[in-house]
C-alpha cells in the first residue's frame, strides 16, 4: 500500500500498520495499569483524568510526579533499545547481532562502573556509561574495518570485546570498596526505580533526533541486507549508510543505558518479536521500537508486583524473558 503526500510517497505494509497500531494500544494499556497500581491504588479513570490535568491533587501528585516519569522512562528506554537492536541485527544480518553481544552494553557498563568507583554523581555515571559505549563502538568498528565492515566480522570482534570488557568489569568490582561495589552491582542489573523526568527527557530527545535519521537510512539498510555488491549496484553508498546506522545505534544504546542501566536482552528480543508479528522478511524499525517499549514496561510492571511489596530490578525480569527467548531461538536454528 502506497500513501502519497503531494510529490512524496510512502510505501506501507498493511499488516505492519495494523501491528504498529496494536502495539501502541498495548503500550498505552500497560502504561496505564503500571501507573494505577502500587502501594496506593489509583483507579484507571482517575489516572486518565490526572494525565490530562483534571484529576484530584492526590491523583496528580501520584501520577504526575511519582509514577508517570518511571513509566515514560521505561517506554522510551525500551524503544531506544529496540531500535538499537534492530539496527545492529540488520547490519550484521544476524539475530544475535545486538548491543548485548557485540560489546556496546558491556562498554557502557565499564564507563558507569568507573564513574561509580570514582564516587561521581548520578549525572556523571550516566555520562560515563554513554562515553564507555561510544569508545567501545569506535574501537570495535576500527578493528572490524578492512576495506569495509562485514557483518560477521563485526559480530566476532564484538563478541571478543564483550568478553574482555566483562572481565574488566569484574576486576573493577573486586577492586572497589564494598559500598561502591554494591552500588555498581545494583546499577549493572538495570532498574527503573527512582527514575524521574530528568532521566526520560534525554532519551526522548535522542529518539526525536535519531529516529528521523534511522527512517531515512532504513531503506538503504534493507538493500545492504542483500549484500554489499547488490547494494552498490543500486547506487547505495554502503559504508556511509553503515557508518550512519552504527552512530545512531550506538547513541541510542548509550543513552538508554545511561538512563536505566544495562538492561539486557531487550535489544535482542524486541526486533525478532516485531519481525515475526509483522511477518516482515527483514528487521522493522518502528515495530521494533514499539515492541521494545511494551517489553520493558511490562517487565517493569512484573518486577514491581511479583514479590510485592518488595521490588525486583527490571533487568532480572528481562534476563529471564530474554534467556528463555534465546534458548528457543537457538533451538529453532539447530533444527
Amino acid at each position: 500500500m502506497t500513501i502519497r503526500f503531494g510529490s512524496w510517497s510512502v510505501r506501507v505494509a498493511p499488516r505492519a500498520l495494523v501491528v504498529g497500531a496494536v502495539l501502541v494500544a498495548v503500550a498505552f494499556a500497560v502504561a496505564v495499569v503500571a501507573i494505577s497500581t502500587g502501594e496506593y491504588t489509583v483507579a484507571v479513570p482517575d489516572v486518565l483524568k490526572a494525565l490530562f490535568g483534571r484529576g484530584t491533587p492526590v491523583a496528580e501528585l501520584i501520577v504526575g510526579r511519582l509514577r508517570a516519569p518511571r513509566v515514560v522512562t521505561g517506554l522510551l528506554v525500551g524503544a531506544a533499545f529496540g531500535v538499537s537492536g534492530a539496527i545492529f541485527q540488520s547490519l550484521t544480518r544476524n539475530p544475535l547481532g545486538s548491543p548485548d553481544f557485540i560489546g556496546f552494553t558491556a562498554g557502557a557498563s565499564t564507563g558507569g562502573i568507573l564513574a561509580v568507583v570514582a564516587g561521581c554523581s548520578a549525572m556523571v555515571i550516566a555520562g560515563g556509561a554513554l562515553a564507555g559505549c561510544l569508545v567501545t563502538a569506535v574501537l570495535v568498528y576500527a578493528l572490524a574495518f578492512r576495506r569495509g565492515v562485514q557483518g560477521y566480522r563485526l559480530v566476532l570482534i564484538g563478541i571478543g570485546a564483550n568478553a574482555l570488557l566483562v572481565a574488566v568489569n569484574s576486576y573493577l568490582l573486586t577492586r572497589a570498596n564494598i559500598n561502591d561495589a554494591a552500588t555498581a552491582g545494583a546499577w549493572l542489573t538495570g532498574s527503573l526505580g527512582g527514575r524521574g523526568w530528568d532521566h526520560a527527557i534525554p532519551v526522548g530527545v535522542a529518539l526525536a533526533v535519531l529516529l528521523p535519521l534511522v527512517a531515512w537510512i532504513s531503506r538503504p539498510m534493507r538493500m545492504i541486507e542483500m549484500g554489499d555488491d547488490a547494494a552498490r549496484s543500486m547506487g547505495i553508498r554502503v559504508e556511509a549508510v553503515r557508518a550512519g546506522a552504527v552512530v545512531a545505534g550506538v547513541l541510542l544504546c548509550g543513552v538508554a543505558t545511561a538512563a536505566a542501566g544495562p538492561v539486557i536482552f531487550v535489544a535482542l528480543a524486541a526486533p525478532q518479536i516485531a519481525r515475526r508479528l509483522a511477518r516482515s522478511p527483514g528487521v522493522t524499525m518502528i515495530s521494533s521500537a514499539l515492541t521494545g517499549a511494551v517489553l520493558l514496561t511490562a517487565a517493569d510492571l512484573v518486577a514491581q508486583r511479583v514479590i510485592a511489596p518488595s521490588q525486583l530490578p527490571v533487568g532480572v525480569v528481562t534476563a529471564a524473558i530474554g534467556g528463555t527467548y534465546l534458548a528457543l531461538l537457538l533451538r529453532k536454528d539447530r533444527h
